[in-house]
């Protein structure tokens, strides 16, 4: 088993109104640069985001998140930013910004499996 190594991670958050700073949990982004790990979960629970803000275009915010994802993983079309290396797009996606899909500030860890961790604190904060 390999050794543990350090990661970060952070929340991601769905943010209607900036003003106001409230904020659901819509998913997690986790990087290890000595694991060579960077990825992100995403849910969007459909009643609980209408439940918290009604006027929310669903399909808006789902495009903001896919756009997320697609820089997270690096996809070739998902523009400059997504072409980075794994540690600037962490950083990137992980900036202070005003807007409605914010993060949370990085907290680490350690472990041995980070897709795992990723999962696990996927479940234990987003789901």
């Amino acid at each position: 088993m390999p050794a543990k190594q350090v990661y970060e991670y952070a929340l991601i958050r769905y943010v209607p109104r900036v003003e106001r700073e409230e904020f659901l949990n819509v998913g997690v982004a986790l990087f290890s640069k000595r694991l060579r790990f960077l990825d992100v979960r995403i849910h969007l629970d459909e009643a609980r985001i209408l439940a918290f803000h009604p006027d929310t275009d669903l399909e808006e915010l789902r495009a903001y998140l896919d756009s997320w994802v697609s820089i997270c993983r690096g996809e070739k079309d998902a523009g400059r930013i997504a072409q980075l290396e794994a540690p600037e797009r962490f950083r990137w996606l992980t900036a202070t910004r005003s807007t409605i899909i914010q993060s949370s500030r990085v907290h680490p860890g350690m472990t041995d499996d980070p897709e795992g961790t990723l999962e696990k604190l996927f479940r234990d904060y987003v789901c």
